[in-house]
């Protein structure tokens, strides 16, 4: 009996400890899956182009993917065996359990998820899903004969918006993961104003070579024959070429050992110039046209059988084209009123039949969608868009500044304000389709028959001439400058040139001329007597030594931007330009304001370059929001004032120099006394020397070579990054550096992200334990270099006195949890980081630099440790770097193995 109850007992005793052990198992399963997640999202952000990820990876997640499979086996037979049996599977689950935990120790991947990968053969492009059977057969042919060694040269054509492009940037992603059949995939956007030098400056950009403009044509033509010829197999894509290329002319030999040309065009006799095989891309099938409207329309109407006749009416006028499908069908999204769909119908009925060609349907079925949009601003702001060269992806806030000058974007109190109010323009726009988005963020782009459509109409009413990007070398003839023209670009003519006997336009309806990028070297002063109503005019990067007599007459003017005409030494008087709101000398050779300035009372936006701004001039700016008033990363040394800057009651951005620290004080002071914040963002330098580490954050202060006195260095508490140069430090040396500077107004440095000091004598302290606990918990960078007296970063403090009057110091971690750079260098004296019992956590940290820091012999880096109580390195860690492995071998952490798990990622400079 005994022995049958001992039995019972034991298997009991069995159960419970299976059920336990299942939970546990499920525990770290859970966690097994959460590290797989965090994984995938690491190999997101890590996978960059020329990276790869790890094989040992790729195995980890395979090995993850098959342990979920056999822990669910073996859950559902447990669940299945009897009483008597389930006690059985014990040895089985805690083989699972061992399995999970090795996995989990395995999946921390502290060196990173990818590596180098020297298979890259080109740039991948953003896409779009193909639709419809006919570009997936067209897609396949293609790639067959890419595939296949006998056809060098492909042509692909068919009308515009038909998808050539699109289905080419897929062939294209598609090539760079057959790295073994080519040693290169590169795609140049040709465009319809096709420039010989363009194509030849994208091709040996993306064989990382390196093509004199100054070169002759045959000798860069040479050169690039030479280029391909010693590459290999290469695929060479030529996308949207409108006109017979000479392959010679470029430099393209004839593609032989396997390599290929490829060509989108519109034309079949671009494909026949070529000798090409020839791609015919056909428009989509009536069932699969309709599929792809109904998808992109959506929402209600689908589910509304009355409307459906009608929409699929409007579908049928969009003749199989898909980029006038995708945005007709934008522009009715929403929707589900019967009489607006069937108005809608015979609209574009009426347009289409009142044409003649293809073309030009496609025309009237992309005006049908600008059409619809229902705020005469909206469209005006899209047709601005045509006024930038064909394929250029145009930035966010360019293009909302251009809006805002125009009148078009309402101004407001903030900067902020305004930039949301045109986002918003810019998304109607994108959500209609007549805006795509740019390979690059914040960018955004036109396709070139929409670019077209819009010029078309802008050739009409309202009137605008539009040769941006042309490479002109003469400006238009007179008998071009209308009188009714109300834009003109000509922006990014290199070379342009600008006839003295050219008589002056006549174009009094003229609001914006934008003649940027076209290195000009002289306008006749005469040039712009005719042009009264101009609002905008933009003059920048171009060569002029003097601005034309005439400027000083356009009363209306409110924008005139002259960045970066480094020779324009001579400008007339402002003193009827009061209308301006924005000017721009930003790197310029005017030394001093231009006369009349003190009356351009309305001005917002005001970017100076110039030896000395008079004291006084800048308080009589009040409405200023955007001001630099000294380029601080070049020659200008012009010093304003503490109290007349903070006089600017809506000022957003500040550039400019103090004297000194307490101008910078008076400043800080006086904005605290009215009860006004800092700028948005500012960048000061105290200094009349240029940057040392540069602006990179949003609120930055450089002081360089300055006095700095105990109490007498305030800064703002939102201040991100602090660069201090040659500073002399007029207090005692024993004391610690930062804990006399004083953060107004909260008494914090909550923001500060980036500290740079370098060359500062007499310093030999950097920070307090008590500072850097309460401050630069957000640190991301700490750089100090060639501070000669400089023995601790961190200084010791006793931390408790106990009572019987003796001290110890108490066991302390300094966690730094953004901290992804530290930076040491040339520090003769320094002794140690931090004292002895004390460490660093640094979970962010990516790089640290040690270098000529000699006397240093304890590095206090907190290694982790894993699940079995192992060290491993800090997570993040990609490099240390040293200039001694002499001084390596001496230094200490306070673990013994920490030099051989840091051997990986140590580098000897």
């Amino acid at each position: 009996m005994d022995f049958l109850l001992n039995k019972i007992d034991k298997q009991w005793e069995n159960h419970r400890s299976l059920d336990q052990n299942i939970c546990y198992l499920k525990r770290k399963l859970q966690d097994l899956k959460a590290l797989k997640e965090d994984t995938e999202s690491r190999m997101r952000a890590e996978l960059h182009p020329r990276k790869k990820i790890k094989k040992e990876v790729h195995l980890w997640l395979g090995d993850v993917e098959r342990i979920e499979g056999e822990i669910q086996n073996l859950d559902q037979r447990v669940n299945e065996s009897s009483a008597l049996l389930r006690g059985s599977q014990t040895g089985n689950v805690l083989k699972k359990i061992e399995e999970v935990i090795e996995l989990l120790q395995q999946g921390k991947f502290d060196q990173g998820l990818v590596v180098d990968d020297f298979t890259w053969i080109g740039q991948s492009l953003s896409t779009t899903t193909l639709f419809g059977q006919a570009a997936e057969t067209c897609m396949k042919e293609i790639w067959g004969y890419l595939m296949d060694d006998d056809i060098r040269k492909i042509g692909v054509w068919g009308m515009g918006g038909v998808g050539k492009t699109s289905i080419m940037k897929l062939i294209n992603n598609q090539l760079l993961r057959q790295t073994e059949k080519f040693d290169i995939v590169i795609w140049i956007t040709v465009s319809k104003e096709m420039n010989i030098f363009k194509i030849q400056e994208g091709i040996s950009d993306a064989m990382k070579e390196e093509l004199s403009r100054d070169k002759d044509e045959a000798i860069r033509a040479g050169m690039i024959y030479e280029m391909l010829t010693r590459i290999g197999r290469y695929v060479l894509i030529l996308d949207d070429l409108w006109h017979k290329l000479s392959l010679e002319e470029v430099g393209i030999p004839e593609p032989s050992n396997g390599s290929k040309l490829v060509v989108t065009t519109r034309k079949l006799d671009v494909c026949r110039y070529l000798d090409c095989q020839e791609v015919k891309l056909h428009t989509l099938p009536k069932q699969d046209a309709k599929r792809l409207f109904l998808e992109k329309v959506g929402g209600d109407v689908l589910n509304n059988p009355d409307l459906l006749p009608i929409v699929e009416s409007v579908a049928e006028q969009c003749a199989g084209l898909p980029l006038a499908i995708v945005t007709v069908a934008s522009s009715m999204k929403g929707i589900s009123n019967v009489c607006e769909w069937r108005n809608a119908l015979n609209e574009l009925t009426r347009r289409v039949k009142s044409v003649a060609g293809l073309d030009e349907k496609v025309f009237q079925q992309l005006q049908f969608s600008y059409d619809h949009l229902e705020d005469e601003l909206v469209k005006r702001c899209f047709l601005c868009c045509s006024l930038y060269p064909e394929d250029q992806e145009i930035s966010y806030i360019q293009l909302i500044e251009l809006w805002l000058a125009e009148g078009l974007v309402q101004e407001m109190n903030s900067w902020q304000a305004e930039f949301d109010q045109g986002y918003t323009i810019l998304n109607k726009l994108k959500n209609n389709c007549l805006l795509e988005n740019g390979e690059s963020a914040d960018y955004v782009k036109l396709h070139d028959l929409v670019r077209d459509m819009a010029l078309r109409i802008t050739s009409i009413r309202p009137r605008f001439l539009v040769k941006a990007g042309m490479q002109l070398k003469e400006i238009p003839p007179v008998q071009e400058w209308t009188e009714d023209l109300e834009m003109v670009s000509l922006m990014k003519s290199t070379g342009l040139r600008i006839p003295s006997q050219m008589s002056p336009p006549k174009c009094q309806m003229l609001t914006t001329l934008l003649l940027s990028s076209c290195y000009i070297k002289s306008i006749p002063h005469c040039f712009f007597e005719q042009m009264k109503g101009l609002k905008v005019l933009d003059l920048s990067f171009n060569s002029i030594k003097s601005l034309p007599s005439s400027v000083s007459n356009l009363e209306g003017l409110t924008v005139l931007l002259l960045n970066g005409c480094y020779s324009l030494k001579k400008v007339p008087s402002f003193s009827k330009l009061q209308a301006l709101k924005k000017l721009d000398l930003g790197h310029t050779n005017i030394n001093y304001l231009p006369q009349g300035m003190e009356r351009l009372i309305n001005l917002n936006y005001l970017d100076l370059d110039i030896k000395q701004v008079p004291t006084g001039i800048l308080s009589k700016f009040s409405c200023l929001k955007h001001l630099v008033a000294s380029n601080l990363c070049g020659n200008s040394k012009a010093f304003v004032r503490g109290e007349e800057i903070a006089g600017l009651k809506k000022l957003e951005f500040f550039e400019g120099r103090f004297y000194d620290l307490n101008e910078l004080n008076i400043y800080l002071q006086a904005l605290l006394r009215h009860g006004r914040p800092w700028p948005r963002k500012y960048c000061i330098s105290v200094t009349d020397r240029g940057l040392v580490s540069g602006c990179i954050r949003e609120k930055s202060i450089e002081v360089h070579a300055s006095k700095i006195y105990k109490d007498g260095a305030n800064f703002p508490s939102d201040l991100q990054q602090l660069s201090i140069a040659y500073g002399r430090v007029e207090f005692c040396e024993e004391e610690a550096f930062f804990p006399w500077f004083i953060p107004e107004p909260n008494g914090m440095f909550s923001y500060l992200k980036e500290i740079n000091i370098s060359f500062c004598k007499r310093l030999k302290k950097l920070f307090s334990c008590c500072w850097v606990l309460r401050n630069i918990r957000n640190l991301e960078v700490l750089t100090v270099r060639g501070c000669k007296q400089m023995e601790e970063v961190i200084a010791s403090e006793t931390e408790f006195v106990e009572k019987e009057g003796t001290s110890s110091r108490n066991s302390m971690e300094f966690s730094l949890p953004k901290l992804r750079k530290l930076e040491l260098c040339s520090l003769p004296k320094l002794k140690s980081i931090c004292s002895a019992n004390r460490v660093m956590v640094c979970d962010s940290l990516e790089e640290i630099h040690l270098e000529s820091c000699l006397k240093l012999h304890r590095i206090p880096l907190y290694l982790p440790l894993l699940d079995d109580g192992q060290a491993s390195p800090p997570p993040s860690l990609k490099k240390i770097l040293i200039s001694s492995e002499i001084w390596w071998k001496s230094v200490e952490f306070d673990h013994c193995n920490a030099k051989s798990l840091l051997q990986p990622f140590l580098f000897c400079n």
